[in-house]
């Protein structure tokens, strides 16, 4: 049975529009900027950089648009810069106040470790950073992400994080309190970048999704991919724990965009 002329093109312009729906833009901290360049889509794709770090540019409406992550620590009040095409072109962040969270650490080498461990955390550090500073072509930027676990949310995004009432960075991704040993999938399709039993954050996946985007899962009980993998949305990549700094079984997923930490649900269709 063939659909009347009208549901035909309906069902079409829908499916376009669901296939460039964009991440939901938030001009805070840790948040996402949309900004229209000015030039039509007809011209070659520009190069975009924000703090450095190379930007994610896609279509909108005929219009190249650069989709940017805004760093955590990014100063409210100063003028923010995208440059390309010999151009700079700002915007402004508005403030936004995070929470704090107040934790318990039973085990005294994640709050106060050791000169050793500080050694190999940052040397992990920089195992990690590195798959964060990806920049790879792919035919279409991902745009939007599925959730990797099932669970309430344990720990938002952005947090002002205490340990046993010392100060720590702010919460980087979004805590899924998922049952101990439940399955994790990956939120868009991709390759595996990094694999590692971490200092802090124990087991661990990181994922290039390409045009500077990737999403990162930690403290697992089980990793179920290697590095170089290609890896589909919904894909298992491994299962829940509660390795690494916890306080109890629970799923870490943190986004990447242009090598700033960003706020996970930002991408997730609501």
């Amino acid at each position: 049975m063939r659909l009347p002329l009208f549901l035909m093109i309906l069902s079409l312009a829908l499916f376009s529009l669901s296939a460039k729906a964009l991440p939901t833009e938030s001009r805070v901290p840790g948040g996402i900027a949309i900004v229209d360049l000015g030039l039509p889509s007809s011209e070659p794709v520009p190069e975009v950089t924000y703090d450095g770090y190379r930007v994610m540019v896609v279509d909108k409406n005929g219009q190249w648009t650069a989709v940017a992550g805004i760093s955590l620590k990014a100063t409210v009040g100063k003028a923010q810069e995208l440059k390309f095409n010999g151009r700079t072109l700002t915007f402004q962040l508005d403030d936004k106040a995070y929470p704090e969270q107040r934790l318990k650490i039973k085990q005294r080498k994640y709050v106060e470790p050791d000169p050793k461990q500080i050694a190999r955390w940052k040397r992990e550090s920089v195992e990690q950073k590195s798959a964060y500073k990806l920049f790879t072509e792919s035919k279409e930027p991902i745009l939007t992400l599925a959730m990797p676990a099932e669970g309430p949310y344990s720990s938002a995004f952005g947090l002002k994080r205490f340990f046993n009432d010392q100060p720590r960075a702010p919460h980087s991704g979004l805590d899924i309190a998922a049952p101990d040993r439940s399955p994790i999938t990956a939120a868009a399709k991709g390759r595996v970048t990094a694999v590692g039993d971490y200092f802090f954050n124990g087991n661990t996946v990181i994922i290039d999704h390409g045009h500077g985007l990737s999403t990162m899962y930690c403290h697992m009980s089980q990793i179920d991919v290697k590095v170089g993998d290609q890896i589909d949305l919904g894909q298992q990549i491994g299962l829940v724990g509660a390795t690494g700094r916890v306080t109890g079984p629970h799923l870490h997923w943190g986004v990447s965009l242009n090598n700033q930490r960003v706020d996970p649900l930002l991408f997730v269709q609501q």
